[in-house]
């Protein structure tokens, strides 16, 4: 048996027990809040990992999205540099005819203004880029040739400097402004031009929209969906800003691109 010579020495002694007890309930309380968080943090991994996976394949699907378009569109621009070629190949072989036969030869004007019909189809079909001043150039080239103003061989080299012009817009991504018919009228607009495979337009009362080809002619549609209007808005300041390269995520419909 103890002694305790006060009652102070009793009572802590009797207080340890007590001490000890509610130590052990505090840790057990700790270690199940403990379990608790590291179950809700591994919860929260799985969560995460599983949107990672989505992100992943939805990223993986954009890419192959982004890149078969950018091999249509790609073919869309060589055939468009194949049509040039193909009208400066056979300007070539006028100009051979016209040395050949003189360079006043008249029997060489119905050639030339059979090419030059053809460049003036090729602009018609193509995006609906300035097309009645690039089609008065051409028409200019006629007239003077039909008015024996020009010989047959200074048509052919004013229709050649032509080609080469539109070579530098198949090439050129900018901005211009222009005159569209917007809903049944006339609207002066800024227009984006991505070489001459497609055509974005601003008005300016900020509403974006783009050039899409319905049959046998070229319509301008103001986008209904926002975020397609905030894509081509972050096109238009990139290109105001110089910036002509870069990876763009662009509302697209090639079958209405012709």
């Amino acid at each position: 048996m103890t002694i305790f010579k006060d009652s102070k020495t009793a009572m802590k002694v009797a207080f340890l027990p007590l001490m000890a007890s509610a130590s052990l309930a505090m840790a057990q309380s700790g270690d199940e809040q403990l379990i608790q968080n590291l179950i809700e943090l591994r919860g929260q991994v799985e969560d995460l990992q599983a949107e990672l996976q989505i992100m992943k394949a939805e990223h993986s699907q954009s890419m192959t999205y982004l890149n078969t378009r950018k091999t249509e569109l790609e073919a869309n621009l060589d055939r468009k540099g194949l049509q040039i070629k193909q009208s400066q190949t056979a300007l070539i072989k006028l100009q051979e005819q016209i040395k050949s036969l003189g360079a006043d030869s008249e029997q060489m004007i119905p050639d030339v203004m059979l090419y030059a019909s053809s460049i003036k189809q090729g602009i018609a079909y193509g995006i609906p880029f300035k097309v009645l001043e690039r089609s008065s150039v051409v028409e200019g080239i006629e007239r003077d040739l039909e008015g024996r103003k020009i010989t047959a061989q200074h048509a052919i080299n004013r229709l050649w400097a032509f080609l080469e012009d539109e070579m530098r817009l198949a090439r050129e991504n900018a901005i211009y402004s222009q005159t569209v018919e917007l809903n049944g009228e006339n609207v002066l607009v800024d227009v984006a031009k991505l070489g001459t495979v497609m055509m974005y337009f601003k008005t300016r009362d900020d509403l974006y929209g783009q050039a899409v080809r319905q049959g046998n002619a070229w319509q301008f549609r103001v986008f209904e969906e926002a975020s397609d209007a905030e894509a081509v808005a972050i096109l238009f300041d990139s290109l105001k800003k110089q910036i002509r390269q870069g990876l763009f995520t662009l509302p697209l419909d090639l079958k209405t691109q012709g």
